[in-house]
């Protein structure tokens, strides 16, 4: 490779800038009277094994992780957040409709 096909990389004290959330728009929650919450099972990609999925929040960032670490605790498994969407490992269906519905969520089985 000649010197020209380097790219130049340039760090601030704040380390690399492309990484960090740009221009994303906070959301602010909604009450849990006024959503309908999905909750998927899926097994594609994870190597057979279940996860159910809770789609459709409307919650900030905040809310949404505290609302993931409720779900956890209540069905005794492991979980993320990606892309506003909260998993939870196993097939916990049942036990996540329950918390949900007496926080006060519209809650929908989808899917198998």
């Amino acid at each position: 490779m000649s010197q020209t096909d380097y790219r130049t990389v340039w760090s601030s004290e704040s380390g690399d800038l492309r990484k960090k959330n740009q221009n994303k728009p906070s959301v602010t929650s909604l009450l849990p009277q006024q959503q309908t919450v999905y909750l998927h099972r899926e097994t594609k990609g994870r190597g057979g094994k279940g996860v159910t999925l809770v789609k459709n929040l409307v919650l900030s960032e905040e809310d949404m992780n505290a609302l993931a670490r409720k779900i956890k605790q209540a069905c005794g498994t492991g979980g993320t957040v990606k892309d506003g969407v909260i998993e939870i490992q196993g097939e916990n269906r049942e036990k996540i409709a329950n918390v949900l519905l007496k926080l006060g969520y519209i809650v929908k089985l989808a899917g198998g």
